[in-house]
């Protein structure tokens, strides 16, 4: 079982060694396969407890509470996809360029983060720090929507659709992914980001 490197978790995050041979890495990432399986809300303390083979005490050797399993895990989808949408704004190109840009770096997070994007696609807001997970993921989804009119407005993309639904709708097809993809070995992510974004522009594009 493959879990994210330890580098890509937030500094506050970093790894460390704890009972018995579980470090908080390897620790998150099995959490999340759990919750993705069960459901976040009906997975308890317990239930991680026996899955991972440890104690109850022992988990809290690494972390406070689920709910802070649960902001790690939420943070590290969304710090990626914010910081592709980041990315574009030191690009001078037209934002069509830019779009396209953002399209593949989604996808590409997509499938190297897929059970945190998973569990982050699967939030209902029933606490704090699922609402506060939502309404980042909803300011996503208004960067892209700016981004789509943006390159209307230039004459990239067609003007006779709105920007917001357009985004969404993209969006959605991205989020599609998690339910039938399979990673390949052999094959990178970047020719699954070249599919989405030939479908995505046969429909957008300006004639």
């Amino acid at each position: 079982m493959s879990h994210p490197p330890a580098s890509a978790l937030p500094d506050s995050a970093a790894p460390r060694r704890g009972r018995p041979g579980y470090d908080r890495e390897t620790l998150l990432g099995v959490c999340v396969e759990v919750f993705n399986v069960h459901g976040y809300d009906a997975t308890s303390m317990g239930t991680l407890s026996r899955h991972l083979g440890i104690s109850k005490s022992a988990i809290y050797h690494h972390v406070e509470s689920k709910e802070e399993i649960l902001e790690q895990a939420l943070g590290r989808a969304l710090d990626a996809l914010e910081e592709v949408l980041a990315s574009t704004e030191r690009m001078e190109v037209p934002a069509v360029e830019r779009l396209e840009h953002v399209i593949r770096g989604t996808v590409r997070v997509l499938v190297e983060q897929m059970p945190y994007v998973t569990l982050l696609l699967r939030l209902r807001g029933n606490s704090e720090v699922e609402t506060r997970a939502l309404e980042r993921r909803r300011s996503v989804t208004r960067q892209v929507a700016a981004l789509i009119e943006q390159a209307q407005v230039e004459g990239g993309l067609r003007d006779d659709i709105s920007g917001r639904s357009a985004s969404r709708l993209l969006l959605g097809m991205i989020n599609s992914i998690v339910d039938w993809y399979r990673p390949d070995p052999d094959r990178a992510s970047d020719a699954l980001a070249d599919t989405v974004v030939a479908f995505a522009f046969s429909g957008l594009r300006a004639p």
